[in-house]
């Protein structure tokens, strides 16, 4: 029977996953925050081209990566093997996580066409 206690490697990599995955989503926010604040002062279509850069895509990654981490380590504590953990969550977060980019670029070209009812949540009440 194994017993895991807090540095043993299913729950340190379970807390370095959601750490990694939170300190990318606040550099995330603040990159997209930046990016929408530079469009509504310029209304330009290149800075909405800038979601193909590495500025925004590299904080995206790091959250992809602390929440694979996050979910293998959690199914790690459970008794599942390593590779199965890893086999299991690394799909399904970056098929979760291309859904969402996908969707982000939408709402943005919404948005810098002029339709920026996409983002208001009051239209359905």
């Amino acid at each position: 029977m194994n017993y895991y206690y807090f540095f043993t490697p299913p729950y340190f990599f379970m807390v370095a996953g959601l750490f990694i995955a939170i300190t990318s989503g606040a550099a995330f926010s603040a990159v997209l925050k930046e990016i929408v604040a530079v469009w509504r002062e310029t209304r330009s279509s290149a800075v909405v081209a800038k979601l193909g850069g590495l500025s925004i895509q590299l904080p995206f990654l790091g959250i992809c990566t602390g929440t694979a981490i996050f979910l293998a380590s959690g199914l790690g504590c459970f008794g599942t093997p390593t590779w199965l953990s890893y086999a299991a969550a690394v799909p399904l977060t970056f098929l979760s996580a291309g859904l969402v980019w996908r969707q982000l670029k939408s709402n943005l070209a919404l948005l810098e066409s002029g339709q920026a009812r996409a983002f208001e949540l009051d239209f359905f009440s």
